[in-house]
């Protein structure tokens, strides 16, 4: 055998073998499994794992958006005409939050910790100045004061004297700073002497700016990937007690800054919120890229806050028959100390028209009001979100307080809330270096299936060489003549000599 034939042979082997384990290793998905059960190992809320300390303390910078709906028309309102509201806003401040005293739980299975959050505000991202920019707004202490004595002639008499004498009135007129962060309204002032459950001092924010929710317990994912970040307890309780079903009262998800790696586009992911006092859930709506990172954007769907009659599963956040408001808004009053607070979308996004043309000044659009996750399918990573809800009033009429008696019921707009991230560059950069890494190994058997393919063009060539050279040595040694008289015979045979016939009679 030539050394040229067993290169041949050589080649077809090694191309031979390259392609049966390539496509064998691509059937299998060896590879591809073996980098997912790492990321399953990796992605883990425990001390020393990849993701552990980004899980306390959150590279990227959140910035908290506050906008505000000024009331230009309250004298008309009162009188019974459809109120007429401005947006104003942006007041921005850069939020800073971070998991405290965290600790390990059953015996590491779980993890426990206080997410501490603390706010700084940004001029250069605001409209003006917090300390100066006034609103006119609901009184909110007020309304909440009234709803809670209306079912008492007396109390509510008596109330309505202190606020005639403190000249509260329906609507107030405060700085976004006593707005956010808290003023003392005379009013409570009069009543928290009386009531421990009162303070004197209101404001959306009050009490929020370096404090807490309570303390979470989270699963940390070692037993199962997709457990990786859920909320187990919150505040010591594993359900929580607001509402009127087991349903409504689950726990679900986790707290919105973690979720399990290898997402799928058909999944449900669900978000357990405090504002809220309730689980939310999202679906997928398409694919998004950031800062070169592929990413799933998960959203809200109108189920989300829909009717009972639309969506019969959320029959159970009604505390009464009578307190069903539509869809599009959630009556968070039983974890607001019976204050007649609405959760919605902003601009009534995603809700029944007639809350949006009830007020003159809404505008609901998608772009600017859609509250929605995007998340790296493969790590999990958040890359960017923006979370947006509003805080509405419900405003009616309500007996022993003649103030209210030309008002028709009103889901009343207060302000709106944009909460939102991106992820950073040095962050970016680490998870398209994980993605890189990932898309290699689990491409690796494409890469030998590749080489196979090179092998093989390279035995092809090498045989259709091989032929032609046999082609030529066959026709080198075909038969040629011997000699000159070979060529010269007429006849194209062997040259025999014949002696002359001699005549016999001569």
């Amino acid at each position: 055998m030539t050394r040229r034939s067993c290169a041949l042979y050589a080649v077809g082997i090694i191309c031979a073998h390259l392609l049966v384990i390539g496509i064998g290793l691509m059937v299998a998905q060896v590879f591809r499994t073996l980098m997912h059960n790492r990321l399953k190992k990796e992605i883990v809320l425990v001390e020393g794992s990849r993701v552990f300390e980004s899980w306390k303390t959150p590279p990227p910078p959140v910035y908290m958006e506050y906008f505000f709906f000024n009331v230009t028309n309250v004298k008309e309102f009162l009188e019974g005409a459809k109120p007429e509201v401005r947006q104003v806003g942006p007041y921005a401040y850069r939020e800073y939050r971070y998991k405290d005293n965290v600790s390990m739980v059953e015996n590491g299975t779980m993890v426990s910790a206080y997410n501490t959050k603390s706010f700084v505000f940004l001029r250069e991202r605001s409209v003006g100045d917090p300390t100066v920019d006034n609103i006119t707004t609901v009184n909110i202490p007020a309304w909440a004061v009234m709803t809670q004595v209306k079912d008492s002639f007396w109390k509510a008499t008596m109330v309505s004297v202190w606020m005639n004498s403190f000249g509260s009135g329906l609507f107030t007129t405060r700085t976004v700073d006593e707005l956010l962060w808290g003023y003392e309204d005379p009013l409570l002032a009069r009543i928290a002497p009386t009531n421990p459950d009162v303070e004197k001092i209101f404001g959306l924010m009050y009490k929020k700016n370096g404090s807490n929710d309570g303390e979470f317990v989270y699963r940390t994912g070692q037993q199962n990937y997709l457990d990786y970040g859920r909320v187990v307890t919150w505040q010591g309780q594993s359900q929580l007690t607001f509402w009127t079903s087991n349903q409504s009262n689950s726990i679900n998800g986790s707290d919105g800054s973690a979720f399990h790696p290898l997402l799928e586009k058909n999944e449900r992911l669900y978000v357990f919120t405090p504002d809220l006092c309730r689980s939310i859930y999202m679906d997928f709506e398409k694919d998004v890229e950031v800062k070169g990172i592929p990413a799933y954007r998960f959203t809200p769907p109108r189920s989300v806050l829909a009717s009972k009659e639309e969506n019969p599963a959320n029959e159970g956040f009604c505390v009464s028959p009578k307190e069903c408001l539509g869809t599009g808004l959630l009556k968070v009053s039983p974890c607001r100390k019976g204050a007649p607070v609405v959760a919605s979308f902003p601009h009534f996004y995603l809700a029944d028209s007639k809350f949006v043309n009830a007020i003159e000044g809404m505008s609901p659009e998608r772009t600017h009001h859609q509250t929605f996750l995007d998340l790296n399918p493969t790590t999990g990573v958040i890359v960017r979100a923006n979370k947006r809800a509003q805080i509405n009033i419900l405003l009616s009429r309500i007996g022993g307080f003649p103030k209210t008696r030309s008002l028709n019921e009103t889901i009343f707009p207060v302000m709106f809330i944009n909460e939102s991230v991106v992820i950073d560059d040095a962050s970016a950069a680490r998870v398209q270096k994980l993605l890189l890494i990932v898309t290699l190994v689990s491409n690796f058997p494409l890469i030998i299936v590749g080489l196979g393919g090179i092998m093989l063009v390279v035995f092809i060539i090498l045989l259709v060489r091989a032929r032609k050279q046999k082609t030529s040595a066959e026709d080198d040694t075909s038969y040629s003549p011997v000699n000159d008289k070979e060529k010269d015979d007429p006849q194209n045979g062997t040259y025999i000599g014949l002696t002359p016939k001699v005549d016999a009679q001569a």
